[in-house]
């Protein structure tokens, strides 16, 4: 086998690991919104112990990228495909990581009691899945145009958040005395936010992969 084939072969199973752990944030996301609606204790402690599954896939995949460059001594695109996939395993671990900092405050609080203020983070959740779906599919695809339109989607997101961040000063101009609750519902909005950032970061660097350049700024 030649070291060009041999290197095809690896990236093959790199873009398998990734979409793999792809498919394990999009499935927490997914647990997420459902223990935030039903106030699931038991889900939401699901989504934490499963954590630990992202992060030690997070590293696995870097432990191979790392061989990949030791072993292969990549350059040009060849070493920006590698280099970038350390970069975009680091945003998805933190989308897990999220994740789970949101299950974290639905085990402590009661949000049914503010149904008017929490309404918009499902929606936030659904959009911010979809970003990190479209993201990591235009990364494994080597798509700058499919990730130009899922940068786009952050719109959303942040238009989202602005509306939770304003319900939540006006009711705790109202109701001062919920305040930790309030908080709390700012906090997984934030979470929220962050993920459709990260999203956006994989897009980022799924332009470097192709053109060496991230926002029209060369880097190699």
């Amino acid at each position: 086998m030649t070291s060009r084939v041999s290197f095809d072969n690896e990236l093959a199973i790199l873009n398998e690991n990734l979409t793999e752990m792809g498919m394990l944030i999009e499935g927490a996301i997914d647990k997420v919104i459902q223990a935030f609606k039903d106030e699931d204790g038991s889900l939401a402690k699901e989504i934490i112990q499963g954590d630990r599954t992202i992060n030690d896939m997070e590293r696995a995949i870097e432990a191979r990228c790392l061989s990949l460059i030791l072993r292969q001594q990549p350059v040009a695109r060849d070493l920006r495909i590698v280099t970038t996939a350390l970069k975009v395993v680091t945003d998805m671990e933190r989308i897990g990581d999220h994740a789970a900092d949101i299950s974290e405050l639905i085990l402590r609080n009661d949000f049914k009691s503010n149904f008017e203020l929490v309404q918009a983070i499902p929606k936030m959740a659904e959009v911010a899945k979809k970003m990190v779906h479209k993201a990591i599919e235009a990364f494994i695809h080597c798509s700058i145009e499919e990730a130009k339109d899922t940068k786009k989607m952050d719109d959303q997101v942040d238009a989202l958040f602005n509306t939770v961040k304003q319900s939540v000063i006006d009711a705790m101009k109202n109701h001062g005395d919920n305040a930790d609750c309030y908080i709390d519902v700012l906090m997984i909005a934030k979470y929220m936010e962050r993920i459709g950032d990260h999203a956006v970061n994989i897009c980022e660097w799924t332009e470097f992969h192709e053109t060496g350049a991230v926002n029209n700024i060369r880097i190699l």
